[in-house]
């Protein structure tokens, strides 16, 4: 387990990725989502490990990027937030009915996270779509409760996130990272 690593999961458009970057602009170190960039380089290469045409292959890719990024974030003397984790991988393979491979079960028991784990609900007046986020409002409620499932599954313990503006947020995390 790495004490350092701080996940913040939950559903799309919940304004993970806003927090992620201005905890970096405080000059907390962060890791970048898997499954944008994912999503970004086989739109790039006209690839078909994309969510919305081959969702295994998706995951899988997730799960190497996650991997590696806890490798590089393991490294770091200082706190990182990671823009989720290996535990969204099952809980993305959980939340399309496909079954979770016995690799990636074990990626999640030895690619560990600080035990507290901070997860962004649904939030009606800010979830978006775009290029990359194609889910909708259901689908993104059914996310955040798949992840909170999971990530209680795999012993983590959950921070929700309050529902307030970015630097608010921003200040919350790191009042707990302090603890």
């Amino acid at each position: 387990m790495c004490d350092r690593l701080f996940v913040v999961t939950g559903g799309p458009g919940s304004g993970k990725t806003a927090l992620i970057e201005a905890l970096a602009r405080e000059g907390t170190s962060c890791m970048p989502e898997a499954g944008r960039a994912v999503i970004q380089h086989q739109l790039r290469i006209d690839g078909t490990a994309l969510p919305w045409a081959d969702r295994a292959a998706f995951a899988e890719l997730m799960l190497n990027w996650d991997i590696r990024s806890h490798d590089e974030a393991s490294r770091s003397n200082a706190p990182v937030m990671m823009d989720r984790g290996i535990g969204d991988v099952v809980g993305y393979l959980t939340l399309c009915g496909l079954s979770v491979p016995t690799h990636v079960k074990r990626a999640a028991e030895l690619y560990r996270y600080n035990p507290r784990v901070f997860i962004a609900p649904y939030w009606e007046e800010i979830f978006t779509q775009d290029a990359e986020r194609k889910q909708d409002e259901a689908e993104a409620r059914a996310t955040f409760e798949v992840m909170a499932a999971t990530y209680g599954d795999l012993g983590y313990e959950l921070t929700m996130l309050p529902f307030a503006s970015v630097s608010d947020r921003a200040a919350f995390v790191l009042e707990h990272l302090q603890r």
